[in-house]
């Protein structure tokens, strides 16, 4: 049977919309190894689901011969979809099309498709692979970007945004997933920079490759811009699908409730996981597996500032936000990267309503003229200004150490946390028996026959002291101290009581986090 003329028109129309650049400029992109704008969505999100918006779009630019390169689409793709049945709203850049460049209309369908999503209250992810502003459209493609950072920043708290990095993110582009919650990229096909390899050989005489520069490895390792970095593009939207699992829809919503194991169970090897010697390191990684539902542990910025851990998981079904120190990794101490790795980790799970549970084993803040130089003070309050702001369920677990200001920093009861647990090989001090005791006794030791042993009684007695949770837990600082094996369950509880916390802050326009 025939179709009508008009409907086979609008058929015609859809299938070269589909096309993009073209078959040519289709076979390039797969042969850098790259997916096509569809292509991404068509993994990203569940099978059918897929809603485009203002596929028939194209730009009005006349100058520069553009006037004869009109593609439907423009150089993005945008629309709603779902994933694991949950709604999200997308845009998905089309290198085939202008090298994915951004003029009037591909601003306009992002922000389009962003108003939607804060409308309705569903995340926003950004699929990005784009050679810049397009050059032909001038100033107005400057504007386009800025409406976009404005919505980036209007949205920052009430959605989720996520940006995936899939090919080239340079200039003023990177701006926009850098104002995003989480920023995935692909190794060897991805990378972002402000100025680019060019630029900075004629500046700065450097000769460096885009990867050097701007990659995922450097982003992911270094720079701490990437929070999560995989080996494929596949790769990367899988775990985009899998980390919104722990994310709800908006602000004022729950992430959703996954039925776990058992509650009650207990680990008999947390009992033996701390050493007995209090400078050798263990994995804080093999204690979160062990009290998490399934063993299931989402980490972010998982090689960047190694020295602090954080990332998702489920605690009696309940999705939570974990900052562990780990003693493995500069045995735990906080630093610059670490600082602010934890604060926007912690500040990003009180805008969207997650727990938060930290792991303290901190032998304090990292000394020495370059942390100073750099602003430790600047970034320790950054952490501080976070667990202090939070008004989520917060839990903390003192494995270990808890030395100095680090043990106020680290969601202590002083800064509102709601349960303070210890285990019996906590050390709660102002800082380690060693230099406390060098301080204290500086004047004894001096005139001491033998000051080596009389230094060694000392620093026994101050262990037996003060090297155990129990003195902070006389004056209720600690609620409890209890066996590691029980950690699991006595979570889950303190969690399950505080499911109707009611927190809050003074009224104010903004507070003023020390940047």
């Amino acid at each position: 049977m025939n179709k009508h003329p008009k409907i086979q028109h609008l058929n015609d129309l859809k299938a070269q919309s589909q096309l993009g650049g073209g078959q040519d400029r289709i076979d390039a992109q797969h042969k850098k190894g790259r997916l096509t704008a569809r292509e991404r969505l068509d993994l990203l999100l569940d099978k059918g689901s897929f809603h485009e918006v203002d596929a028939f779009v194209v730009h009005r630019t006349q100058d520069f011969g553009l006037h004869e390169q009109k593609i439907m689409s423009d150089s993005v793709v945008t629309g709603w979809g779902t994933i694991e049945g949950r709604l999200v709203y997308v845009y998905s850049q089309d290198f085939t099309v202008f090298g994915g460049s951004l003029g009037e209309v591909h601003a306009e369908k992002i922000c389009k498709i962003m108003d939607m999503a804060m409308k309705n209250g569903a995340p926003i992810i950004g699929l990005n692979d784009s050679g810049g502003a397009r050059i032909q459209e001038g100033v107005v493609a400057l504007a386009g970007y800025a409406d976009i950072f404005l919505r980036n920043t209007m949205a920052s708290g009430v959605i989720p945004q996520i940006s995936a990095i899939m090919g080239p993110c340079a200039g003023g582009a990177v701006y926009s997933p850098a104002l995003t919650d989480l920023i995935f990229m692909t190794r060897g096909t991805s990378y972002m920079f402000v100025t680019g390899p060019d630029v900075v050989k004629t500046v700065t005489h450097e000769e460096v490759t885009q990867e050097e520069l701007g990659g995922a490895s450097v982003h992911s390792e270094k720079s701490g811009v990437c929070h999560v970095a995989a080996d494929s593009e596949a790769d990367t939207l899988y775990l985009i699908r899998k980390v919104l699992g722990f994310l709800p829809q908006n602000n004022m919503e729950d992430a959703p409730f996954v039925a776990s194991d058992d509650p009650l169970r207990m680990e008999e090897a947390l009992n033996a996981i701390v050493p007995d010697d209090a400078n050798k390191p263990y994995d804080i990684k093999e204690v979160i597996s062990m009290i998490f539902d399934n063993g299931n542990f989402f980490e972010i910025h998982e090689n960047y500032a190694m020295n602090v851990v954080v990332g998702f998981a489920r605690l009696g079904g309940h999705s939570v936000g974990i900052v562990a120190n780990q003693p493995s990794v500069l045995a735990g101490v906080l630093d610059i990267d670490a600082s602010e790795k934890a604060a926007r980790f912690v500040r990003f799970c009180d805008s969207f309503n997650i727990p938060i549970i930290t792991f303290e084993d901190v032998p304090g803040f990292l000394p020495g003229t370059f942390q100073e130089h750099h602003g430790i003070i600047r970034s320790g309050a950054k952490l501080l200004y976070a667990y202090c702001e939070a008004t989520v369920p917060k839990l903390t677990v003192i494995t270990r150490k808890a030395y100095g200001g680090a043990y106020c920093v680290m969601s202590s009861k002083h800064i509102r946390s709601d349960v303070n647990l210890a285990w019996p090989t906590a050390e709660i001090a102002v800082m380690g028996p060693d230099g406390a005791v060098s301080i204290i006794f500086r004047k004894e030791l001096e005139k001491a026959a033998d000051p080596i042993k009389r230094k060694a009684e000392l620093v026994a007695e101050y262990k037996e002291k003060f090297a155990n949770p129990y003195v902070a837990a006389q004056r209720g600082f600690i609620d409890d101290v209890i066996e590691p094996k029980e950690t699991r369950p006595r979570l889950i509880n303190a969690l399950e009581m505080l499911s109707n916390k009611r927190d809050s802050n003074p009224a104010k326009k903004h507070g003023n986090i020390p940047l």
